[in-house]
């Protein structure tokens, strides 16, 4: 919730992208969250009576990114995802794997330089979490976004570049 400029902290500072969240006002952490930070979650949190593209068109809207530039990177994304023949499917119509691909592409569409992912791969097989794993390392190699994922599975650990380990809080 810290790095998600969810929370502001109580003590000390904490600054995304050289300016300190703890001084802000609501609007200005909502035009952090909304320029600079993608979130990806466990639960997907896809709208279901929408198609794959239209749940992330609905992100690149609210960003105001929908120039042909955005157009460009995003056919990147989803041939980097491999869910570009998905497209025009709901989600109830896609696989878990599908529907968490098609979530990361809502997440990075805005080109944020920061994904949170809590707990991506917790309700995918072990074959959809590497996919989906491996595609974040791609992600952070390709378009420099930073990925911090949150997960209790100590076996992610070789996907990552450096990791932190939190004990009792």
């Amino acid at each position: 919730h810290l790095l998600g400029a969810m929370t502001k902290p109580t003590t000390g500072q904490l600054l995304i992208d050289g300016r300190d969240i703890s001084v802000m006002d609501d609007a200005q952490l909502t035009e952090i969250r909304r320029k600079k930070i993608g979130f990806v979650f466990q639960k997907f949190n896809l709208l279901p009576t929408l198609t794959a593209r239209a749940n992330i068109e609905v992100a690149r809207h609210i960003h105001g990114s929908e120039s042909k530039n955005h157009d460009k990177h995003l056919a990147e994304i989803l041939e980097l995802l491999m869910i570009e023949q998905k497209m025009g499917r709901k989600p109830a119509e896609l696989s878990g794997g599908e529907q968490q691909r098609v979530a990361i592409a809502r997440a990075v569409a805005n080109r944020p330089s920061m994904v949170l992912a809590d707990e991506p791969t917790g309700s995918l097989d072990s074959k959809n979490s590497a996919i989906v794993l491996n595609m974040f390392r791609e992600l952070n190699r390709r378009f420099n976004q930073t990925i911090i994922l949150v997960t209790h599975n100590p076996e992610l650990v070789e996907f990552t570049d450096r990791l932190i380990e939190m004990r009792d809080g």
